[in-house]
């Protein structure tokens, strides 16, 4: 067993051997070319003890070795053969000892990822800003759940989400007046892609025709170029006004999802980040939120249990039609 104290000495007593022992919830990171040096001022700031940075080929045998740890955070950007059995590992580990996680994905990864988060309290990142990964940071720490009591997951990932929420708009607030006060500053190692939407990425995405037909016979007056139209207006605001004040993530998933069920087809999650325009992230919070209240479902890929697709429950593809035969009704059309 590994020993996972950390130790400061009394500077009132010299010479004195005796130590007194850091009760801060502990951190174990796990990521590859990460110093722990760059990770220092986000551990320190959520009150956090750093056990130590591993790199993934070696995490499997660190988490079986490790005596305990409160908190992991996992960088896995990058695909890797060894990938989906260390994710499973993580979350088996924190489902069986009560440990929150943070997985940071990329764009590449966050498929498998997303096919593996099991444990309540995982929270799934994509290629976050500075804001983003310290929000997620504190507020795991903040929530993560205590051995030996009885949760209720739901409520306590809402409360996490809205937390996290606040907790990273303020942040972002902060390091925009930083920003405008010091002309720079500096990038953080662990977070290259500053701000940026999976839709402002080349990508070579295309829709996965559906096995089976999806939900029942649909009204031909409404079609996915309908909807697909309807996404174009919308996306063109930005050409006219400041796009950030009409992100509406998830009304663009759900319409998204709509076409794509209308031209049976799957859409996988990295597919549905891109429809979300806004940052990745922010995108998975929605799916998490959406999924949670029973608007979207996650679909098996009975071809590759890697991947997870997204669709939109029964009920709410019928709103959804719904909306839209009483919206053209309005408009004359």
């Amino acid at each position: 067993m590994m020993d996972d104290f950390a130790y400061s000495l009394h500077r009132d007593m010299p010479g004195a051997p005796l130590a007194r022992p850091d009760h801060r919830a502990s951190l174990l990171v796990v990521a590859d070319r990460i110093d722990a040096d760059d990770l220092t001022p986000l551990t320190d700031g959520a009150g956090l003890r750093l056990l130590g940075v591993v790199p993934l080929a070696d995490a499997p045998a660190r988490l079986d070795a490790q005596a305990h740890c409160d908190m992991i955070l996992l960088y896995c950007p990058i695909p890797s053969p060894l990938l989906e059995r260390l994710l499973v590992q993580v979350e088996t580990h924190a489902i069986q000892n009560g440990i929150s996680v943070i997985i940071v994905a990329g764009q590449e990864t966050v498929d498998l990822a997303y096919a593996c988060q099991r444990n309540p309290y995982s929270h799934l990142l994509c290629d976050p800003d500075g804001p983003d990964l310290a929000a997620a940071i504190v507020t795991a720490a903040d929530m993560r759940p205590l051995s030996g009591l009885v949760h209720a997951p739901e409520r306590d990932h809402a409360t996490l989400q809205q937390l996290s929420e606040e907790v990273g708009r303020l942040a972002r607030t902060i390091d925009a007046l930083t920003r405008r006060a010091r002309a720079t500053s500096p990038s953080m190692a662990a977070s290259p892609n500053s701000g940026q939407h999976m839709a402002d990425r080349n990508s070579h995405f295309t829709g996965m025709p559906a096995l089976t037909p999806i939900g029942a016979p649909t009204p031909p007056s409404i079609t996915a170029g309908d909807v697909r139209d309807l996404l174009r207006a919308r996306r063109i605001r930005a050409d006219f006004l400041p796009g950030d004040l009409f992100a509406d993530p998830a009304w663009d998933m759900l319409l998204d999802l709509l076409a794509a069920r209308l031209e049976q087809e799957r859409v996988s999650v990295s597919s549905l980040c891109i429809a979300a325009a806004v940052p990745p992230t922010t995108a998975l919070r929605w799916i998490r939120t959406l999924t949670d209240k029973g608007l979207v479902e996650r679909q098996d890929d009975p071809q590759d249990g890697r991947r997870i697709f997204i669709g939109l429950a029964q009920h709410t593809a019928e709103a959804l039609l719904r909306w839209f035969e009483s919206s053209r009704r309005l408009l004359g059309n």
